[in-house]
């Protein structure tokens, strides 16, 4: 997936949550990325897009284990806590929670990521569909309190009508 999305989009950050390019963050594999202004014992939450468009017949299942595959490469003890797939059969999603240790900054910590997986279809050509991935990076001690603001943010993602906003 490249930093540049496959649709533009429009979305609105939660309070208090600042556009940011984090270190770690690869050019190629980021579009858009924010962190939260409180870190937990150094670590910043932060939520991330990206996006293409996939192989025509791949689902979203096999887009969310090739993610998975990607983190058991930099990470130990890799679980997937969770996975839903959601929404109606013309606009379906994917959701999943993974558990993870990585070291950061040279500390070790325990992280919790949700995923979403949308499957839109590109305003330019509506005879094919665009992967938006949205996750949310936090410590475990942390991810619940900021888990609110993730599904807020969430809610106001959509194919840019006008001018967008972020």
């Amino acid at each position: 997936m490249s930093t540049a999305l496959p649709m533009p989009l429009e979305f609105r950050l939660p309070e208090g949550w600042l556009p940011a390019r984090p270190a770690g963050f690869e050019a190629e594999e980021v579009a858009f990325a924010a962190v939260h202004p409180r870190p937990d014992a150094g670590f910043a939450a932060n939520i991330t897009i990206d996006g293409g468009f996939p192989l025509e017949g791949v689902t979203l299942v096999q887009l969310a284990d090739a993610s998975l595959e990607q983190l058991r490469q930099g990470a130990e003890s890799v679980v997937v806590a969770d996975r839903r797939e959601v929404g109606p059969e013309d606009a379906p999603a994917l959701t999943q929670r993974l558990t993870f240790s990585a070291v950061v900054d040279a500390t070790p910590r325990d992280l919790v990521q949700s995923q979403v997986y949308l499957s839109l279809v590109d305003t330019r050509d509506p005879h094919q569909r665009a992967l938006i991935r949205l996750a949310l990076t936090a410590t475990a001690a942390q991810h619940d309190a900021v888990l609110g603001d993730f599904q807020d943010f969430l809610r106001t993602v959509r194919p840019e009508t006008a001018a967008g906003a972020r």
